[in-house]
C-alpha cells in the first residue's frame, strides 16, 4: 500500500523545542476515532481484522485514522532508539531521608522504616476521622496486643471473599485463593507473636497479589485461561519471596485485564471486577482486583503491575494509593514477561506510609544477577519529623494538559494544589510539556509489540480461548513493524530529554491521576470484554511517562466527583526520587485524609467483636 503511504512529522531538535509557559506548541488532544464495541459487535470487528482479506486494509486505516503513522510510523526524527528507560544514578541530596543499602535484608529495612514513621502516641494524638482504612501498623499493634491475632484475620479474609463473590455482590476480587493455605500462614503467624517473635510489622498483614506475579502454590494465568498450561509457576517470584521474608501473609492471586491488555478490568472469564464505591462501576485497570481488595479493606497492601497506569489508573478509581517506583528498582524476576520495558511491579495501599513500608521490602537489586547496574541505597522518608514548609517544592504544570479532563477532576485537583501551595509555601511552575499525544502512540505501539511478541508462540492455538477484546489488541499490536518500533524507541529517547529538562525547572510534575472517574460496566461487555478506546485514552492520559520513560510516580486520593466517585492526584519524581514522591504525597494525604468516605463494598478485618 505504498499508494497511500501518509506523509510523516518531521521532529526538530529537542534543544530547540520551547518548554515555557508561553510556548507555540500546541497541545494535541486524544484523536481516537474507534467507536465502543461489545457482544457481537467486538466479535463481529475480531472476525474481520483476522480475516486474510478484510484484516490488512482496516488495520491500516485503523493506524492512519488515529494517527499513529502520521506521529510515529512515518515521523521523522534525529534522535538515536532508546530501548530500555534505565537511568544511571548521579547522585543527589535527600532532604529529611535515612538511605540504607539497597542489599540489605527486608526485615531490616522494614525496620528502619518503621524508625522513620509515626510513634504510637503521635498516632493517639491524631484527629479522629470520619473513615479511615487499617493500616499495617494497625495490624501489628493488635497482634502484639494479643487483641486479634493473624488467624483471626484469616478466617475474617476468607468468610469476606466468600461473601464478595456471592450473587447479589459478584465483586470479582480474585482469581484464586487457597483457604488451606492462608491458613496455614496465619497460625505460623500467631505462632510467631505467642512467641515474641515476629518477623517484622509486616509479619501476619494479609497482602494481595496480581495473577501477573508468580507465586506458589498458584498457577499464574495472566487473567486467561490458558496462559498457566503453557508458562509453569515453579517458585516465588522475587518481591514475593521478600514479602514471605517479612512475614506477610500472601492471601491470593486478584482478578486482573486479561494480558494486561486492557484499562476497565472487565475479565470475560473471571468477572468484571467491580468498584467499592460503586459497584456498577468499573476499577480500572489492569490490576484491577489488587486496587479493589485495598479499597474494600480486605488488605491493607496489593501488588500490582504498571506497564501503562495498570497500578495508579485502578488506585485513583478505587480511592487508594499507588506507587509505581524507577524502573528496575524492583526485581522483574517472577514476572510475567508481557511488557518487559515499560512495566515493573508497583504498589496499592491503603495510605503513603504502607506504601512505603512494602516498597523498602521490595527494593533493591538481586545479588544473583551481576549485569544488573548498581542500585543506589534507598532513602527512607524521615515522615514523623518532616517539616514541609522548608521543603520549598517546585510543581511543573502544564496547564492545557492538567486540564484535559472532566470538570469535577480539574476542580477537585486544582483544589488539593492549592491547598498544599497555601499550607507549605510550595510554588507551581507553569510549563509546556509538548508532543503528550505523540508519547501516548509510541507507548501504545511499544507495549502491544512487547506484548503480541510474549505469546507469539502460542496465539494461534489459543486464539479461541482468548476473549474478544484482547483478539482485537492483538491484532492491532502484531500489525507494528520493526521501523515503527525503533521509531517509538526514538520518541522514548526524546520524550526523556524533554522531561529531563522540565526536572531542570521542577522537582516534580503534578496532573490528574485520570481524566474520568470510574464509567459503568454495561451488561453486553460481561461476556466478550468491551473496546472502549475513548474511554481508554482518558483514562491513561497522565499515565504514559512513568512507564515509557521509567520514571517513578505516585498516586494519592484528593476526593470525589458529583457521584461519590474516588479522585486521585498524580506526582511524577525525577529517577530514584522516590523519597521526596513520598514525602510530597505525604504531606498531601494529610490535607485531604479528613475527607475520606467509607466504600458501598467495605470488611473490617480488625474489628472488635
Amino acid at each position: 500500500m505504498g499508494f497511500l503511504k501518509v506523509k510523516g512529522v518531521i521532529y526538530e531538535p529537542v534543544d530547540r523545542v520551547d518548554l515555557g509557559p508561553d510556548s507555540d506548541e500546541v497541545y494535541l488532544q486524544a484523536n481516537v476515532k474507534a467507536p465502543r464495541m461489545a457482544g457481537l459487535l467486538v466479535k463481529v470487528f475480531a472476525w474481520f481484522l483476522e480475516s486474510p482479506i478484510f484484516g490488512g486494509i482496516l488495520l491500516y486505516f485503523l493506524k492512519r485514522n488515529n494517527l499513529i503513522h502520521k506521529l510515529v510510523s512515518f515521523a521523522e526524527l534525529q534522535e538515536s532508539p532508546l530501548f530500555e528507560p534505565l537511568h544511571p544514578y548521579k547522585g543527589s541530596e535527600e532532604m529529611e531521608v535515612k538511605c540504607v543499602e539497597a542489599d540489605l535484608p527486608p526485615p531490616e529495612k522494614v525496620q528502619h522504616v518503621v524508625e522513620c514513621l509515626q510513634s504510637a502516641e503521635d498516632v493517639s494524638e491524631s484527629p479522629k476521622l470520619s473513615f479511615q482504612r487499617w493500616t499495617i501498623l494497625d495490624y501489628s499493634r493488635a497482634y502484639t496486643s494479643g487483641e486479634i491475632t493473624p488467624r483471626m484475620v484469616a478466617d475474617r479474609f476468607i468468610a469476606a471473599v466468600r461473601e464478595s463473590s456471592n450473587p447479589s455482590l459478584q465483586m470479582s476480587f480474585f482469581i484464586n485463593y487457597s483457604v488451606e493455605d492462608i491458613i496455614r500462614q496465619a497460625t505460623e503467624s500467631t505462632l510467631r507473636y505467642e512467641q515474641g517473635k515476629p518477623l517484622s510489622v509486616l509479619d501476619g498483614v494479609p497482602i494481595a497479589l496480581k495473577d501477573e506475579i508468580d507465586c506458589m502454590p498458584y498457577p499464574t494465568t495472566g487473567g486467561t485461561k490458558w496462559l498457566h498450561k503453557v508458562r509453569h509457576c515453579t517458585e516465588d517470584a522475587c518481591c514475593v519471596k521478600r514479602l514471605r521474608l517479612c512475614g506477610a501473609i500472601i492471601v491470593g492471586k486478584t482478578n486482573m485485564h486479561e494480558l494486561g491488555a486492557g484499562i476497565s478490568g472487565i475479565n470475560p472469564h473471571y468477572g468484571a471486577t467491580r468498584n467499592p464505591y460503586n459497584s456498577r462501576k468499573i476499577t480500572g485497570g489492569s490490576s484491577s482486583g489488587s486496587a479493589a481488595v485495598v479499597a474494600a479493606g480486605l488488605c491493607p497492601v496489593a501488588l500490582g503491575v504498571d506497564g501503562g497506569g495498570s497500578v495508579r489508573l485502578p488506585a485513583a478509581l478505587c480511592g487508594v494509593v499507588g506507587l509505581k517506583p524507577t524502573f528496575g528498582r524492583v526485581p522483574h524476576n517472577g514476572i510475567l514477561p508481557l511488557n518487559y520495558t515499560v512495566g515493573m511491579v508497583g504498589i496499592l495501599a491503603a495510605t503513603v506510609e504502607d506504601s512505603l513500608i512494602v516498597y523498602a521490602a521490595l527494593s533493591g537489586n538481586l545479588s544473583s544477577d551481576s549485569s544488573s547496574m548498581t542500585m543506589p541505597q534507598v532513602c527512607l522518608p524521615l515522615l514523623k519529623s518532616a517539616n514541609y514548609m522548608s521543603f520549598n517544592i517546585r510543581m511543573a504544570r502544564s496547564g492545557k494538559w492538567f486540564d484535559d479532563c472532566t470538570d469535577d477532576i480539574r476542580d477537585c485537583c486544582s483544589h488539593a494544589i492549592a491547598k498544599l501551595s497555601d499550607k507549605y509555601g510550595w510554588k507551581t511552575v507553569e510549563v509546556t510539556i509538548p508532543e503528550i499525544e505523540v508519547m501516548r502512540l509510541a507507548h501504545y505501539l511499544t507495549i502491544g509489540s512487547e506484548c503480541s511478541n510474549s505469546i507469539a508462540a502460542h496465539q494461534e492455538k489459543i486464539l479461541a480461548e482468548m476473549g474478544w477484546d484482547v483478539r482485537v489488541g492483538l491484532s492491532v499490536y502484531g500489525a507494528f513493524d520493526s521501523k515503527e518500533y525503533l521509531n517509538a524507541q526514538r520518541i522514548r529517547n526524546r520524550q526523556l530529554q524533554i522531561h529531563n529538562k522540565i526536572f531542570s525547572k521542577a522537582d516534580v510534575i503534578v496532573t490528574p491521576t485520570t481524566g474520568v472517574t470510574a464509567y459503568t460496566i454495561k451488561e453486553d461487555a460481561l461476556k466478550t470484554g468491551e473496546l472502549d478506546y475513548i474511554n481508554g485514552a482518558a483514562l491513561v492520559r497522565y499515565q504514559i511517562a512513568g512507564n515509557f520513560l521509567g520514571l517513578p510516580a505516585v498516586t494519592v486520593p484528593v476526593g470525589y466527583d458529583k457521584s461519590g466517585l474516588p479522585i486521585g492526584l498524580q506526582f511524577i519524581g525525577k529517577p530514584w526520587s522516590e523519597s521526596l514522591l513520598i514525602h510530597v504525597a505525604s504531606a498531601m494525604q494529610a490535607i485531604c485524609t479528613s475527607g475520606s468516605k467509607r466504600p458501598e463494598v467495605y470488611y473490617d478485618m480488625l474489628a472488635k467483636k
